[in-house]
C-alpha cells in the first residue's frame, strides 16, 4: 500500500501541471477559428485591414501556443513517472487516443502553424487561408483525442479486464471513440475555448477604443469577437446541459455531490441555487432551490429520479462487499490458474472488482477487512460536496455573466453604437479573466468529482501512483510550479507588450505605435 501522503503529493503535482497547462489551451483553441474568420473576410473582400487583423491576433496566438506546448509535454511523461501502475493497468486503452493525437493532430497543427506564420508572402491568398483552416482543425482534433482519453476515464466503456495480465484491454475502439461522455466533454470544452478567444479579442479591442487609437481596426475586431463569442457562449450553455445529462447517466455519485442531493427527491428533482452544506451530518442546513429544474437537466424527464448520496452509499456498500469476493477470486486464480471455482467467483463479481480495490487503501488482505473498514471504503466513494457544489455554481455564474456581456456586445454591434458605450468597453476588460476562471473551475469539477477513482468505478487513485519518494515529489512539484510560474510571467509580459503595441507592431505604416522593420 502506498502512503496517503505520497498519493496526495502525486495528485497535487499532476493537478498543478494540468491547471497551469490549461491556462494556455483555451485561448489556443479559441483563437484559431477567430483567425479563420478574419482571414476568410480578407480573402473574400480583399481588404488589407482584415489581413492585418489576422496577422496581429495571430502573433498573440503564437506566443500562447508556444508556451502551451511547453507546459503540455510534461503531462504525458507524468503518466509514466508518477502514475506507473495506472499506465500499466489501462495503457492499452488510454495510450491509443494519445498516440493518435500525437501522430494525427499535433503534427497537423504544428505543420500548418509554420505555414500560417511564414507563408504570408510565399502562398497565394486561398492557399494560406487553407493552411489557417487546417491549423484550426488540427488544434481541435488535438483536443478531441485528449478528451476521448479523459472521457474514458470518466466512463470506461469498450474495454474488458484480462485476468491473466491484470490489465484492462480495449474490446471496441468505436465505442471508446463515440463514448457519450467524451463527445459531450469535447464539444463543451472547445466551446469554452472559443469563448476564451472571443473574450480576449473583445477586451483588447475595447482597450483600444477606450484610448481612441486604431479605431477602425478595433471596431472590426470587436464586431467579430462579439458575434463569435455570443454564438460560443450559447453553445457552452447548451452543451453544458448535455454534459450534465451524461454525468447524470454515467456518474450519479458526481451528480449528487455537485448538486448536494443527500436524499433521493421525488421526480423531477429541484435545482439548488445556494446551500449551507453540513458534510459531517450529510445534509443541508439551509438551501434555496428551484423546483423541477435539476430533474429535467439530469434525466430529461419528469418521472425519473436522481439518487441521493445516502441511497448511493447503500448501493456502493453492497458493491464493496461484492468486490471483496472479486478480489479473493482474482487472488486465488492468480495463485492457481487451474482453479475454476476461483475463476467463476471472479466472473460473478467482476463488475465490482474496483470497489474491492478500494479496501486496499486500508488492508493488504481481504481477510483483514472489518465492517468498519467497509464503511470507510464506502464513504470514500463520495467526494467532498462543498467544493464541488460551489465550484460548479461559480462556473455557471461566470457563464451567464459572459452570456450577458456578449449579448450586449452583439446587440450594440448590430446597432453600430458599441464604441459610444464606455461602460460596455470597460465591462469587456473587467470580464477578461472570467473564461479562464470558468475553465479552471470546470476541470476541477470534472476531475475532483471523479474521486476516489482514476478510472471511474474500475481503478482507485490510491492504487494508481508510482512508488516514488516523498522528497522527490516535493522537489519536482516545487520545480514545476516555479518553472511554470516563470513561463506564465513571460507569457503575460509578452502578451501585454504586444497588446499595447497593437497592430503597429506589424510595421505596415498604417497604425499607431509603428515598429519600423529594417
Amino acid at each position: 500500500m502506498l502512503s496517503e501522503h505520497l498519493v496526495d503529493l502525486s495528485r497535487l503535482q499532476f493537478a498543478a501541471t494540468a491547471m497551469y497547462h490549461f491556462l494556455f489551451v483555451p485561448l489556443t483553441i479559441g483563437m484559431t477559428w477567430i483567425l479563420v474568420i478574419m482571414e476568410s473576410v480578407y480573402v473574400m473582400t480583399g481588404k488589407v485591414i482584415y489581413k492585418d487583423m489576422t496577422r496581429f491576433w495571430g502573433k498573440l496566438f503564437g506566443i500562447n501556443f508556444a508556451l502551451g506546448v511547453t507546459t503540455g509535454i510534461t503531462l504525458e511523461f507524468q503518466f509514466g513517472t508518477n502514475w506507473a501502475y495506472y499506465s500499466h493497468y489501462v495503457g492499452d486503452i488510454f495510450g491509443a487516443p494519445l498516440a493518435i493525437e500525437g501522430l494525427m493532430a499535433f503534427f497537423l497543427e504544428s505543420t500548418f502553424i509554420g505555414l500560417f506564420f511564414f507563408g504570408w508572402d510565399r502562398l497565394p491568398r486561398r492557399q494560406h487561408l487553407l493552411a489557417t483552416i487546417l491549423m484550426a482543425i488540427g488544434t481541435n482534433l488535438s483536443a478531441l483525442w485528449i478528451l476521448i482519453a479523459n472521457g474514458w476515464m470518466q466512463n470506461p466503456v469498450g474495454a474488458t479486464f484480462n485476468y491473466d495480465t491484470m490489465r484492462m484491454e480495449m474490446s471496441n475502439f468505436m465505442t471508446i471513440l463515440f463514448n457519450p461522455d467524451a463527445q459531450a466533454k469535447f464539444v463543451h470544452t472547445v466551446s469554452a475555448g472559443y469563448v476564451t478567444g472571443a473574450a480576449f479579442v473583445l477586451a483588447i479591442s475595447s482597450w483600444y477604443l477606450l484610448r481612441n487609437r486604431d479605431v477602425e481596426f478595433a471596431r472590426k475586431s470587436f464586431r467579430i469577437a462579439a458575434a463569435f463569442g455570443f454564438a460560443s457562449v450559447c453553445s457552452v450553455i447548451v452543451l453544458g446541459d448535455e454534459s450534465g445529462y451524461t454525468v447524470g447517466e454515467a456518474q450519479q455519485t458526481k451528480m449528487a455531490a455537485i448538486e448536494a442531493i443527500w436524499h433521493t427527491e421525488p421526480a423531477p428533482a429541484s435545482l439548488k441555487i445556494a446551500a449551507i452544506i453540513n458534510e459531517e451530518e450529510m445534509r443541508n442546513d439551509w438551501e434555496i432551490s428551484v423546483p423541477w429544474v435539476m430533474g429535467l437537466i439530469g434525466t430529461r424527464s419528469v418521472t425519473k429520479t436522481l439518487p441521493g448520496i445516502h441511497e448511493i452509499l447503500a448501493k456502493n456498500r453492497a458493491r464493496v462487499v461484492s468486490g471483496i469476493e472479486a478480489v479473493r477470486g482474482l487472488e486465488a486464480y492468480r495463485h492457481n490458474r487451474q482453479d475454476k471455482e476461483a475463476l467463476a467467483k471472479l466472473k460473478a463479481h467482476e463488475a465490482d472488482l474496483g470497489f474491492g480495490f478500494l479496501l486496499r487503501r486500508y488492508v493488504k488482505s481481504m481477510d483483514e477487512v472489518t465492517p468498519e473498514i467497509i464503511d470507510k471504503a464506502t464513504r470514500d466513494t463520495i467526494p467532498r460536496v462543498t467544493p464541488l457544489f460551489w465550484a460548479f455554481r461559480f462556473m455557471v455564474g461566470l457563464g451567464f455573466g459572459m452570456l450577458a456581456l456578449f449579448g450586449l456586445a452583439l446587440w450594440f454591434s448590430v446597432k453600430g453604437t458599441f464604441a459610444k458605450h464606455r461602460w460596455l468597453l470597460r465591462s469587456a476588460l473587467l470580464f477578461l479573466p472570467a473564461p479562464w476562471l470558468a475553465c479552471e473551475l470546470g476541470w476541477f469539477v470534472a476531475e475532483y468529482g471523479r474521486q476516489p477513482w482514476t478510472i471511474y468505478g474500475v481503478l482507485p487513485t490510491h492504487m494508481s501512483a508510482s512508488t516514488l519518494s516523498v522528497g522527490s515529489l516535493y522537489g519536482s512539484l516545487a520545480g514545476f510550479v516555479g518553472f511554470y510560474t516563470v513561463l506564465l510571467i513571460v507569457e503575460m509580459f509578452l502578451m501585454v507588450r504586444f497588446a499595447k503595441l497593437g497592430p503597429g507592431s506589424l510595421g505596415t505604416g498604417r497604425y499607431a505605435n509603428e515598429i519600423q522593420h529594417a
